[in-house]
């Protein structure tokens, strides 16, 4: 009985098939120095507004060129701090952002969990459905919107501008919960329904907490739309007292081609605080981890 072997690797054929030998060929080092490149240039579109923003702050006599103030002042900051100017339009976007942000929350957790657990013939037409309505650019339908406001008397309120941003950020927001959701166990909910929970205490207890990491990646995003949506509280508030700081920083900008750029740059920088601020909260709170850890096991 006789054997046939395989002819054995040559070291030029065993060089060519390693990793390292491909990871340090001459088309994958260009190929990594054109991306390293890309993103250098994209990371300096990013911070460069950002450092224009710290100096001009700071300037005495700030220009839209980055330059280093040759004097240090705080005036700027001490002009945008006043009530009617910073503090009342930074109330009005935390009660419309935050108030857009918890319903979106709410209505599409209620829409998303029928449509991740339940097998339905109108599911995908739906879904579908939802999808086509974050392709309507929101200046086509603010004529009609305006006037339905105006024969509701919804205009200058703060909760009809709530509503119309909750309706705005719903589609994205069902899409993005039903992801997240398809995530967590079907398994935990059969649990609980077998002692006898229903499906909106399941829903309640058992799915929206194992969905945490969802939750707040829904809210800041819904969040962060709506605390830097200038057209839509432009058109339907009228009263300064009901404007958003996203609307007042409008002010800074005067006619003729006038414009206050250290006091723009100054109010800038607070009225990005606030968005800063909850994202670090909501990763401190996370910890970072997956609430999904451990669910299931075995």
């Amino acid at each position: 009985m006789t054997t046939t072997t395989l002819p054995e690797v040559t070291g030029r054929t065993r060089a060519a098939k390693s990793p390292k030998a491909s990871l340090s060929s001459p088309r994958t080092r260009a190929l990594r120095v054109l991306s390293n490149t890309l993103l250098i240039v994209i990371g300096i579109l990013f911070v460069v507004p950002l450092i224009w923003l710290v100096t001009a702050s700071l300037d005495a006599q700030p220009t839209l060129a980055i330059k280093m103030p040759e004097v240090v002042t705080l005036d700027n900051f001490a002009a945008v701090m006043k009530p009617d100017l910073l503090f009342l339009p930074l109330w009005n976007s935390v009660l419309l952002a935050g108030g857009t942000a918890v319903a979106t929350v709410v209505l599409a957790s209620l829409a998303a969990y029928p449509l991740s657990r339940y097998k339905m013939r109108v599911g995908k037409p739906f879904l579908y459905a939802v999808l086509f309505g974050t392709c309507l650019p929101i200046t086509a339908i603010m004529v009609p919107v305006y006037s339905l406001f105006v024969q509701l008397n919804l205009i200058d309120s703060i909760g009809g501008t709530i509503l119309f941003l909750t309706a705005s950020a719903l589609p994205i927001a069902i899409w993005m919960m039903k992801n997240f959701m398809d995530g967590v166990p079907v398994e935990l909910e059969h649990a609980a329904w077998m002692d006898g929970a229903g499906s909106m205490r399941t829903l309640v207890q058992i799915v929206l907490p194992l969905m945490r990491p969802g939750i707040a990646v829904v809210f800041i995003f819904t969040f962060i739309q709506a605390w830097g949506n200038f057209f839509v509280p432009f058109v339907l508030l009228l009263s300064p007292d009901y404007q958003p700081a996203a609307v007042s920083i409008f002010n800074f900008f005067g006619s003729f081609g006038a414009v206050a750029y250290g006091q723009l740059a100054a109010y800038s920088i607070v009225y990005s605080l606030p968005v800063l601020g909850l994202y670090v909260l909501v990763q401190r709170g996370l910890g970072g981890t997956s609430a999904l850890a451990g669910a299931v096991k075995g």
